[in-house]
């Protein structure tokens, strides 16, 4: 077993590590993919599960609420029996005797349908007989209630035939918001109250029902499929029966609306009469014929819908899609969707790799959402319903994996960094070099870069001799101290310490971030002058303290050119360090070791001109002229810095000559 754990661990070593050596152009999109791959199984399992149901019905009942309303229908009239109405007649249920007044002054004036929308399963005297005859007009509709578990339904009025007799039953989705409407009852195929009446007034433009090839119900030769189970974005739902999705045409002013009262006193505009779909039934608050939807939230005024006014919403939908042409709502297929929750998902993996600011990635994720929120109210508009949550959630859930991805990757180049540079780079110069850690890291190594920098050699005068008076241990203390000493003074002036030569070292100023302007190539010249001068005040202090502990003290030579290098990864890939190479770098060299029996000062600083043109004035120098260094083929111009340009007393003008055999000192 630990044989086979073992080979398992080493296995997937270096399957990752082959993965993570693969080339950008490869692992860019891989990751991607991979991340986007995850967060597209996650939610589509979430989604199949309902638990993302909610969500996308709060983001439907919102598109719902900001769809503009329809104008009021002219194929409906709405008489509501309103709480003054009850009060007027002092009863509820109201009389037998009202119910057929009403029904015979409507009748005058020659409505298409007349659909009843109160139980009249008992006699309500007086007026019963006289209401019996209003209700056999063929146009009359009227309701029962479907039998359920809990109760045994509500029977129609006696007289009437069975197909002018539909269920008024509206079914809720689990947070008792209206959003579907059912047709008929398969158990029963008993057609509902607003199927009823659509039914008698389509019949009149010589249309009927029938079922298509796929079974589907067809009024004429326009189908309307069935609501199913995982419809839009149900995903649990109970899709009992035949039912659609109900479309809202307006929250409040759907068609005309008048009261009983006035259709009792006959002050109803025949117009609004012949014709027309005529419904009544209760809006009074106290019959609780009231339901919530999608528009409650936001309707403070009125955030309950009349039973009678959803009825005419179902009627109107179907007679619109029938004969306007008008669509119902339409959803796509499973796999139309996961393609939608993977295109978003890899957005979010493309933003998240590829924009590294925080700032630009929040606005362009920002506007990336509000894009696709866009899309969904355009589709909405047109009756489409569509993801609309899950696809933001994938968006978000592949951007933060490819963040986090992409942050533990770059702690691994980061470490690979360091690694390279050791601790020889001042705080400056590390954060400069992540930050461009894209070009400077590729395939595990920094690339060669051509570079324009200034490099300051320092090797100890004499050393060797003082080696022999010390021991090895103290030897090697002593040296440390004098290095951490000048090394400081390197990386608080934003230069790389790039190797130590037992008692000198090599630092470059203008690594690794590429210099482009002639402004920052001076600043680099500067830099690494004013930090030579600075070591040699560091070691006038160390020679002090060892005088005191009775130990060697010392002189220091320091070479500086400025030039054109190649700075990146040498070695294999066992062992990389940070090097640069080229004829700047041998030049600086030679500068600290040319004549080492000349020693002017403590700390002795030999520049070229190719770093004097860059100084500004801000130093003190004398000229050495025109000097041979070892392995360089021509002469080199050599200069001593003095100091400070401040520090130093200006000379007579008359003795200033950069080229003199007297050597004086001149500011530059």
């Amino acid at each position: 077993m630990n044989t086979f754990s073992n080979g398992c661990q080493t296995h997937f070593r270096q399957v990752w590590s082959r993965l993570t050596t693969l080339p950008t152009i490869i692992l860019v999109p891989l990751a991607i993919a991979l991340t986007g791959a995850g967060a597209i199984f996650a939610l589509t399992g979430l989604q199949r599960l309902g638990g993302a149901e909610w969500l996308e019905l709060a983001a439907y009942d919102q598109m719902l609420r900001l769809r503009p309303d329809a104008e009021r229908s002219d194929r409906l009239l709405i008489v509501g029996i309103s709480e003054q109405d009850i009060q007027t007649q002092q009863r509820f249920p109201l009389s037998d005797q009202v119910i057929a007044d009403a029904l015979r002054r409507l009748q005058q004036h020659q409505p298409r349908v007349i659909g009843l929308d109160l139980y009249r399963d008992f006699p309500y005297e007086p007026g019963h007989t006289a209401l019996t005859q209003e209700l056999q007009h063929p146009n009359v509709i009227v309701i029962t209630k479907l039998p359920d578990p809990q109760d045994i339904g509500v029977p129609p009025p006696a007289g009437v035939p069975p197909e002018r007799v539909g269920f008024n039953d509206i079914p809720k989705d689990p947070d008792h918001l209206v959003r579907r409407s059912l047709l008929f009852a398969e158990a029963t195929y008993d057609y509902s109250f607003a199927m009823r009446v659509t039914l008698s007034y389509l019949a009149h433009e010589g249309i009927h029902a029938g079922y298509s090839e796929k079974g589907h119900l067809q009024l004429g030769s326009v189908e309307i499929p069935p609501l199913e189970k995982t419809d839009g974005q149900y995903q649990t739902l109970d899709a009992a029966g035949y039912q659609i999705l109900l479309n809202y045409r307006a929250r409040r002013h759907l068609a005309p609306q008048v009261s009983l009262t006035q259709v009792l006193q006959g002050k109803v505009d025949p117009a609004w009469i012949k014709g027309r779909i005529v419904l009544i039934g209760s809006t009074a608050a106290s019959t609780r014929d009231l339901f919530a939807t999608p528009y409650s939230m936001s309707d403070r005024e009125t955030p309950t819908m009349p039973g009678v006014v959803i009825h005419g919403q179902i009627i109107l939908a179907l007679l619109e899609h029938t004969l306007d042409g008008l669509p119902l709502f339409w959803f796509w297929p499973d796999w139309q969707e996961t393609l939608w929750l993977a295109f978003w998902a890899m957005v979010g993996g493309g933003l998240a790799w590829f924009l590294r600011n925080p700032l630009l990635l929040g606005c362009a994720a920002t506007v990336t959402i509000l894009t696709l929120l866009g899309i969904s109210y355009g589709v909405f508009l047109r009756q489409g319903w569509i993801p609309t949550v899950v696809p933001i959630l994938g968006f978000g859930m592949t951007a933060t994996l490819v963040v986090a991805y992409r942050a533990q990757r770059a702690h691994r180049q980061q470490q690979m960094t360091m690694r390279l540079l050791g601790q020889n780079t001042s705080p400056e110069i590390a954060t400069a070099l992540w930050r461009s850690r894209d070009y400077l890291l590729k395939a595990g190594k920094l690339p060669g870069q051509r570079l324009i920098a200034t490099m300051l050699f320092t090797d100890i005068r004499n050393f060797s001799t003082i080696s022999e008076q010390m021991s090895p241990e103290n030897l090697l203390e002593w040296v440390n101290e004098y290095l951490s000493q000048i090394t400081h003074e390197v990386h608080i002036r934003q230069g790389i310490v790039n190797k130590f030569t037992g008692d000198g070292l090599l630092a470059v100023f203008g690594v690794p971030v590429n210099r482009t302007s002639s402004i920052e190539v001076s600043r680099d010249a500067q830099q690494a002058v004013a930090c030579a001068l600075a070591m040699g005040d560091r070691l006038r202090e160390l020679n002090q303290n060892w005088q005191k502990l009775g130990l060697p003290t010392i002189e220091m030579r320091v070479g500086i050119f400025t030039g054109p290098i190649v700075a990146g990864s040498l070695g294999g890939k066992d062992r990389l360090e940070y090097g640069v190479i080229g004829d700047s770098v041998n030049t600086a060299a030679r500068l600290e070791a040319y004549d080492k029996t000349r020693q002017d000062s403590l700390c002795r600083i030999l520049i070229a001109q190719q770093t004097l043109v860059h100084l500004d004035n801000r130093f003190a120098v004398e000229a050495w002229g025109a000097l041979e260094l070892k392995g360089k083929r021509q002469k080199v111009e050599v200069y001593r810095v003095i100091g400070l340009a401040t520090d130093v007393p200006q000379p007579n003008p008359d003795a200033q000559k950069i080229f003199g055999s007297d050597e004086p000192s001149i500011t530059v």
